[in-house]
């Protein structure tokens, strides 16, 4: 495969799991947007990266969608920094996609791994 090839196939991957992504990071608590993207590098051992370009947009959309909601946090000493924290409906949204993207990669091993002779 050539390397455009792999970039392509990178985004569109990263472009099918990103929701999956962001809202399973916010299951547990709220977060902002610098924090969700470290994570996101970090548990995937640097495979998977997004830039601010990408997720605010992302973040913003699903804010619309009322799946998770941002909140403007001031600190002493720190700039002013937007949580973002998973709704009601993020949650059911979450729970759904869980479940999609389980079967989905269930079914990919069994046709991708090599057959026993």
């Amino acid at each position: 495969m050539s390397p455009i090839n792999e970039q392509r196939l990178d985004r569109e991957l990263k472009k099918g799991s990103a929701e999956l992504l962001i809202l399973s990071l916010l299951e547990a608590r709220a977060r902002h947007g610098y924090e969700i993207r470290k994570l996101i590098e970090t548990r995937s051992d640097g495979v998977l990266k997004f830039n601010a370009a990408s997720l605010y947009p992302l973040l913003y959309r699903l804010e619309k969608r009322g799946w998770i909601e941002g909140k403007w946090v001031e600190k002493a000493g720190q700039r002013r920094r937007r949580f973002y924290k998973l709704t009601k409906d993020g949650r059911k949204v979450l729970a759904a996609q869980r479940g999609i993207w389980e079967s989905f990669v269930a079914a990919i091993n069994r046709v991708a791994r090599p057959e026993n002779a």
